[in-house]
């Protein structure tokens, strides 16, 4: 065991540890691995730190691994770092602290900006973990306090294990996903508990490691999540396929946009399950993509020149939704969403908030175009095939606005297969209850 303490470290808060917690982790690593430990009761302020092979960096109860503001602590633009390293963890009940809040620069009351003036500084804002190339990776039970970007960001990386972290960042920080698995494979992530003003869980594909591979083998059970954006979510970013992807078990809450799959790159999605998940969403200011979709399923171009990959084979299964919205699916002409099957959905819809509602947003990209009026609906489909609702329930609210319509709307959706589906318009004398075109 390496204490950093003996190494150097102060642990007041203001003195920079990084040296001496780094050359605890070089010690121990040289000496063919181990845990360095973070004491606890004490504040340690560091930049980069970079963890290596056979080494558990533990964070004690009442430690603070506390983020320089220093854009020179940070070579690699990461908090926390490991390239290529293998058996490695981060464990403990004390806390990363990434002060996301501190590297903002304007208030916007729902989001905050970064300013890009021409004579203002270089923005600058460190992911809090990044892993690339790593194997057989472990994080249990330790804190991850306000980031400033990315949180867990997880690269080209096997054996995955996340188990009851907390990620707490602040709802109003843009881009500050929870955990982000990329080129990942085979990933347990369980009993997490993640607030994030972006993202919770998204599986992700992003063009500049492309050369990992596909995404395949993730299961995220028994989480807690509000987001300001999708709780769960595969996509954007999508280069490289995705498959056999289970979300199983979790509860949703306070959030833009409940389980989404965005396809807007070349790579196909297949072999997902969604299930047993009690979903709660609200409408939101119009920079956070979402307009309160509990279920959302989309195969778009992210460009002119893009041809998006296919979804295929996904199932939501015991799926209990409160909010302002209904489920969306939405392909095109040329590449439908393919066997999609909703399977004991209760939707409850019913308006909550002061925001406006009766929008479509397809973001990205990021156009006018692209959020757009349509009567709110309670299974809207479009350019789909292969489309089977089972035991799915559409229920208005007390509170219904002028743009709440009907209960199932559809467009160019081949092979469709209904059983003991149940909902009426929202009001009879402005739309009929079944809308096929």
């Amino acid at each position: 065991m390496w204490e950093i303490l003996d190494f150097g470290a102060k642990g007041d808060g203001e003195t920079n540890d990084a040296s001496a917690i780094q050359q605890a982790i070089d010690r121990c690593a040289e000496s063919g691995g181990g845990r360095v430990v973070v004491g606890g009761g004490r504040t340690y302020l560091t930049g980069q730190i970079n963890l290596k092979s056979h080494v558990d960096l533990h964070i004690e109860g009442g430690a603070i691994l506390l983020a320089s503001k220093d854009p020179q602590d940070y070579p690699d633009k990461a908090f926390l770092r490991a390239f290529e390293a293998e058996n490695v963890a981060v464990t403990g009940i004390g806390e990363i602290n990434g002060r996301g809040v501190e590297f903002m620069r304007e208030d916007h009351r729902y989001i905050y900006w970064l300013r890009r003036a021409p004579d203002s500084e270089p923005d600058f804002r460190p992911q809090m973990i990044s892993f690339i190339g790593c194997r057989n990776v472990t994080f249990h039970d330790l804190t991850i306090r306000d980031t400033p970007a990315w949180g867990l960001h997880l690269i080209g990386c096997e054996d995955i294990l996340i188990q009851g972290v907390r990620i707490l960042n602040n709802l109003k920080v843009p881009n500050c996903d929870g955990i982000d698995p990329d080129h990942c494979r085979n990933v347990r992530i369980n009993n997490c508990h993640i607030e994030a003003g972006d993202d919770c869980i998204v599986v992700k594909n992003s063009r500049p490691y492309r050369h990992y591979g596909i995404t395949e083998n993730i299961i995220v059970t028994g989480c807690t999540l509000v987001s300001t954006s999708a709780a769960l979510k595969i996509g954007t970013e999508g280069v490289n396929d995705f498959r056999n992807i289970i979300f199983d078990s979790c509860i949703i809450d306070r959030s833009n946009r409940g389980m989404a799959i965005q396809v807007r790159d070349e790579g196909n999605v297949e072999n997902v399950l969604f299930s047993n998940i009690v979903v709660n969403t609200r409408l939101f200011y119009d920079d956070w993509w979402g307009k309160a979709e509990p279920i959302y399923v989309t195969s778009l171009p992210r460009s002119p020149e893009t041809v998006p990959g296919k979804v295929r084979h996904v199932r939501f299964s015991n799926i209990f939704c409160r909010g302002e919205n209904g489920v969306f699916i939405q392909g095109t002409p040329e590449n439908p969403i393919e066997d999609v099957v909703l399977e004991t959905v209760r939707l409850e819809i019913e308006k909550t908030t002061k925001w406006m509602g009766g929008l479509h947003d397809i973001r990205p990209p990021e156009i006018k175009e692209n959020v757009y009026h349509h009567p709110t609906v309670g299974v809207f489909a479009k350019n789909a095939r292969s489309l089977k609702l089972r035991n799915v329930s559409v229920i208005w609210g007390a509170n219904r606005p002028d743009y709440f319509g009907s209960a199932l709307e559809l467009h160019m959706v081949k092979n469709l297969e209904t059983e003991n589906f149940t909902g009426e318009s929202a009001h009879p004398d402005r739309f009929p209850a079944v809308v096929k075109r």
